[in-house]
């Protein structure tokens, strides 16, 4: 990766316009690795201090707004990085998460790339020329569509497990590195050295745990999620609520409109925060 993202740069636009000779002297069009194609993911906020009782958990009018049932799913989330957090100013976030009724631990190992203005394809194609293409089938593109800001996340998603831990447990410091490590995916390994991941995961720290809840209900014909994360305030005094609304489409002009669409529907409820969401930046800030 490291060596070769300026000649992957060149050859892309080179093979791309190009057509080569094979056997017999026939010529052969040969075209690059085309884009990959994402999925799109709208997330606004809600105001806490009008969504959340007193108990911090969501009140009974959203919960009928949207046709949530009382129980919730926990999740617990922590990500790894070093102390300078050379991983994550480097675009990439590793994160280990505990779903509840999961046995495993989901390893998660995710590229940000932001997206200037409405050009989605600019950041497609600078991920194509970063070496992530169509062809990268277990790699998942999607387009997080804030209130104002959109980013395009490309993630490599694993599986691993560690005895000892049960429940909602996530894995100490040395098991969490031991995990990532030993599931990390070349093009992260590989990003800005031979074995640059592994080595900066060698000597990573926890930032989080952060126990976040989950409801599910639906919102003019999609399913939304409603996720209330419980983050560490500025001071490192207390609890700072984020809540966080979503659906995912496939379609682009869908998640466009729905997204203008829940907003206007949020504001009508009182119910909007007008910021866009900032989860990781706000864990990797103040943990």
């Amino acid at each position: 990766m490291f060596k070769n993202k300026a000649l992957q740069m060149v050859m892309a636009m080179v093979v791309g316009t190009s057509t080569l000779v094979g056997f017999g002297g026939a010529p052969q069009s040969v075209s690059a690795a085309s884009n990959m194609v994402p999925d799109y993911e709208v997330k606004l906020l809600l105001n806490p201090n009008v969504v959340l009782g007193s108990d911090f958990k969501l009140t009974s009018s959203v919960k009928t707004a949207f046709g949530m049932p009382d129980t919730v799913t926990k999740m617990n989330v922590q990500f790894m990085d070093t102390n300078a957090k050379d991983i994550y100013n480097n675009g990439w976030s590793p994160r280990i998460r505990k779903t509840e009724g999961e046995n495993d631990f989901e390893l998660s190992y995710k590229k940000r790339y932001a997206i200037t203005g409405d050009d989605i394809n600019g950041a497609l194609t600078l991920a194509n020329q970063e070496g992530f293409n169509s062809g990268d089938t277990g790699y998942e593109a999607q387009i997080e569509w804030g209130y104002q800001k959109k980013t395009l996340s490309i993630t490599r998603t694993k599986s691993g497990s560690k005895s000892g831990y049960s429940g909602m447990d996530l894995p100490n410091q040395a098991d969490s590195r031991s995990l990532l490590i030993n599931n990390a995916p070349d093009k992260f390994n590989n990003w800005v050295s031979s074995g640059w991941g592994t080595s900066k995961l060698s000597s990573s720290r926890i930032y989080g745990p952060v126990l976040a809840k989950r409801s599910v209900g639906t919102w003019s014909g999609q399913k939304l999620y409603i996720e209330v994360w419980p983050i560490l305030n500025a001071a490192g005094t207390g609890t700072e609520y984020v809540v966080e609304a979503s659906f995912k489409t496939s379609s682009q002009a869908t998640a466009s409109a729905k997204h203008d669409e829940l907003i206007a529907y949020l504001q009508a409820k009182g119910w909007f925060l007008a910021q866009d969401s900032l989860k990781t930046q706000l864990i990797m800030d103040r943990y």
